[in-house]
């Protein structure tokens, strides 16, 4: 199943003019992770007709060579990410189970024992437990993404097609208070909107965006989000809408995204469906197929503040 037409494709510069957007207009802040930080608030949302190719940056390569110790790609670890959160995945060893390898860091011994958890365990306010165990009044976890895939086929016209990662009780920091999450959410508040012509636009808004490291991945794997949610509704997937609150360049990164702004612009790639499940639950990054990727080099050496 493709989600593109036969055309030729343009090149995209929406990311490029959001590194430009916040060199030029951001503002250098400390940040929690040591390393100041350019930031902007709320610029331009990027937005993606997905018709036009896929939402995977071509500035640098997000499909490297694997070896045999690590046999997934960047772009196929984004994707092993989004559905291991979408079915309630809150460890390390859970997230590897579905092809994600790049929360070691963040999840050590020390960064979890200081909240009261085992290492490995992104803990109670946590991606995985928003999207799929929701703290209720009732007791009954809550499972958004089945709940709101139910609304969207019964009611596809309502605005209220909406899913939230923050369990708001488990975030707080300050002194005498104990933080139930080990990374608080930085993307994934989820807006569906389905037209009368059966076209979904997804809207993801990030509260924090690391725009030369985190934010590409998130790029693909809410653009592949997309494709999922709009075949087990039996709709075209028709737009994907990136917008952020706090978007922001490390002043460490900054030789590597003047990099990047000096490199012309590449056509954008495609993304397949490969026998997709009926089962939403059932999506995995085997069900995703890239193609007509030609990218710049990568950039080796970005650094990533934890």
């Amino acid at each position: 199943m493709l989600f593109y037409k036969e055309k030729i494709y343009m090149p995209d510069v929406q990311y490029k003019r959001l590194l430009r957007d916040i060199l030029e207009n951001g503002t250098e802040v400390k940040s929690q992770q040591g390393v100041n930080a350019i930031r902007l608030m709320a610029p331009n949302p990027m937005r993606f007709k997905l018709a036009d190719g896929f939402p995977m940056i071509t500035d640098r390569n997000m499909d490297p060579k694997t070896s045999e110790q690590l046999p997934v790609t960047i772009w196929q670890q984004a994707i092993g990410e989004i559905f291991a959160f979408a079915n309630g995945i809150r460890t390390l060893k859970g997230l590897e189970e579905f092809g994600c390898y790049w929360w070691k860091d963040w999840v050590t011994k020390e960064k979890c024992e200081k909240r009261g958890y085992q290492a490995g365990d992104l803990a109670d306010g946590s991606y995985g437990p928003g999207f799929h165990d929701f703290p209720t009044t009732e007791g009954t976890p809550f499972n958004q993404f089945a709940e709101v895939l139910a609304e969207a086929k019964e009611n596809p016209h309502l605005r209220t097609l909406f899913i939230s990662p923050w369990i708001p009780q488990y975030i707080p920091r300050r002194k005498g208070v104990r933080q139930r999450v080990v990374v608080a959410p930085c993307h994934g508040w989820i807006h569906l909107d389905i037209t009368h012509e059966n076209k979904l636009t997804l809207h993801m808004f990030q509260r924090s965006g690391d725009v030369p490291v985190g934010v590409p991945a998130n790029m693909i794997q809410y653009g592949a989000l997309t494709l999922a949610i709009a075949h087990i509704l039996g709709v075209e997937a028709y737009e994907y809408v990136h917008s952020f609150s706090n978007a922001h360049i490390f002043v460490d990164q900054i030789d590597a995204v003047e990099k990047i702004l000096s490199r012309e612009p590449i056509d954008l790639p495609q993304m397949e469906l490969k026998n997709p499940p009926d089962d939403f639950f059932s999506f995995r990054r085997e069900h995703f197929t890239l193609l007509n990727y030609k990218p710049h080099p990568g950039i080796k050496g970005i650094p990533v503040a934890v």
